[in-house]
């Protein structure tokens, strides 16, 4: 795997805690805005810490932003102490990243948790999520983003501003362009750690889903599947109860 990178970290719930959760962020994202995670797993006893991906918030900046370069990052970052997370939960493009991260490294996690993976990406895929990522740098206001997301918490808005401001938009169009094809369905099969992916619901915007989803399912018996209902492909700020529900019964 390429060589790491040192990322920062938050933190919910008491350091002491036997149980330490990893949550990774997406593309253009940042780990502040895994905050309603994270507060749910402290509120159940959890240790949780959330990253900043290369590129993206406080984390170095490089030339590499492949999948496998993330990964190799997130396999570098373990619990204050030593030992195995007992949870990595990753969306999107940190689901992705968690999933190459696991497959090299079997005894990084115990378990993973998949928001939404972004696991093939290609086509129609690609064009949507290249094109909302340069809707957000070309114009990062709060209004434009709570006229587009209303529901969302104001908590959501106003750190996505933040993770757009502080992420290189160099370092976002070269995780497209590095990553063509964006493929990670052979590390997804080699996975030997429980897995269960929450999708997003099909009929307001998923990744992972359709033939994609199935072929997924099928290649790896350790992997399970549920789906927020009118949730779309951020579907932890979109239907944040609805979504930590599905978590906590993943985790359980």
């Amino acid at each position: 795997m390429p060589a790491p990178l040192t990322l920062p970290r938050l933190g919910w719930g008491d350091p002491s805690s036997s149980l330490r959760a990893l949550l990774v962020h997406g593309l253009g994202s940042s780990g502040a805005l895994m905050w309603r995670l994270g507060e749910a797993l402290a509120a159940d006893g959890w240790h949780a810490t959330a990253i900043d991906l290369r590129g993206h918030g406080d984390a170095p900046r490089a030339l590499d932003y492949t999948v496998q370069a993330y990964g190799a990052d997130l396999a570098a970052t373990r619990p204050d102490g030593g030992g195995p997370w007992d949870a990595v939960i990753g969306h999107s493009l940190g689901g992705a990243s968690a999933t190459v991260a696991a497959a090299a490294s079997p005894e990084w996690t115990r378990r993973l948790v998949l928001l939404d993976p972004a696991i093939l990406v290609g086509g129609r895929d690609a064009s949507i999520v290249r094109k909302s990522q340069e809707r957000a740098f070309a114009d990062n206001r709060v209004e434009l983003v709570r006229q587009e997301h209303p529901h969302w918490h104001p908590q959501d808005w106003e750190l996505k501003v933040d993770a757009v401001h502080r992420t290189s938009a160099w370092a976002v169009e070269q995780t497209s362009a590095q990553n063509t094809p964006w493929d990670v369905t052979a590390e997804a099969a080699a996975l030997t750690v429980p897995t269960h992916v929450i999708g997003s619901d099909p009929a307001v915007y998923s990744i992972f889903t359709g033939e994609v989803a199935a072929n997924v399912l099928a290649a790896n018996p350790r992997i399970t599947m549920s789906v927020v209902e009118g949730a779309g492909h951020s579907l932890h700020r979109d239907r944040p109860e609805d979504s930590i529900r599905h978590l906590k019964e993943a985790l359980a």
